[in-house]
């Protein structure tokens, strides 16, 4: 199946400028990422004006034609590309023959509360880019609307955290670089009640659901993977939420508890009778 030109050569300024997306400071410049396998290059072609250029091995292209196709449909130029130089573009190990150049598509921070959000997860000091991408996909399943990720947190188009987000990453508005400060202020001017999750907070997760105070909008604030939440950071909140360990394990890893919480607060926020199931039956 004849999808594009000949292959595109290794040595194409185009091939240069892919391979350069993989460094923070040249992504910042050009506000282009990579978005790699089919699921993500999918998500990225049905972002309205997000994907720019498609590099498919012709093996790919064969394989996942309907996604080439999105993929012209949606304005982006397609490159056929031989396995190496695909290999050359890629961060991953293993790759899967397709890598998408995307624009930026995070959200103001403003535009956020303008519309009002109900549940929103907001990663402070997050340095960890498989926990932020794995938080924004817990987020989306959860439904919530919206991430934040403050100005001490990890890179979202890091290629790991893109990875890690398995799509999230193109569902819902995602601000990134806002102080933790402004954020929380901002949140609470909207009516968002804030909840910082830490494994020392006085009050935990149950206690909170017993109560019936998740039900009003909420934003939980989650922390470093190894340290947690700084002092300064948890003063800012409305409470301390910690999840309760009803066994012997020690602890929680942070994705793991982010979706205990923003589960928790979507079944508090729906109306009586269990959450309403988005997987057809």
């Amino acid at each position: 199946m004849a999808v594009g030109p000949e292959l595109i050569s290794p040595k194409s300024s185009r091939v240069s400028a892919a391979r350069r997306l993989a460094r923070r400071n040249f992504r910042g410049k050009e506000r282009l990422f990579l978005a790699e396998g089919p699921q993500a290059v999918r998500e990225a072609a049905a972002h309205s004006d997000t994907l720019v250029e498609l590099f498919a091995t012709p093996d790919a292209a064969e394989r996942y034609a309907d996604i080439v196709a999105e993929a012209r449909t949606a304005g982006a130029k397609v490159h056929l590309a031989d396995e190496d130089v695909i290999a050359d573009i890629s961060t991953t190990v293993t790759p899967q023959g397709l890598v998408g150049v995307c624009r930026f598509l995070d959200t103001p921070f403003d535009t956020i509360l303008a519309a009002r959000p109900k549940l929103v997860a907001v990663l402070a000091h997050v340095r960890d880019p498989g926990n932020a991408g794995t938080v924004l996909r817990c987020a989306d399943a959860a439904g919530a609307d919206a991430v934040v990720l403050t100005d001490a947190s990890v890179d979202l188009y890091n290629p790991k955290s893109v990875r890690a987000s398995v799509g999230s990453l193109f569902h819902l508005p995602v601000a990134v670089g806002v102080p933790v400060e402004r954020a929380v202020q901002g949140l609470k001017d909207a009516g968002v009640r804030i909840l910082a999750a830490d494994g020392a907070g006085e009050d935990d997760l149950d206690t909170e659901l017993d109560r019936g105070t998740m039900g009003t909008p909420t934003a939980w604030i989650f922390g470093n993977e190894a340290w947690g939440l700084p002092e300064e950071t948890r003063a800012l909140a409305d409470a301390v939420v910690r999840v309760p360990i009803h066994g012997k394990a020690e602890s929680l890893n942070l994705a793991t508890a982010a979706a205990v919480c923003l589960y928790a607060s979507a079944r508090a926020q729906r109306a009586p009778g269990g959450c309403r199931s988005v997987t057809p039956s």
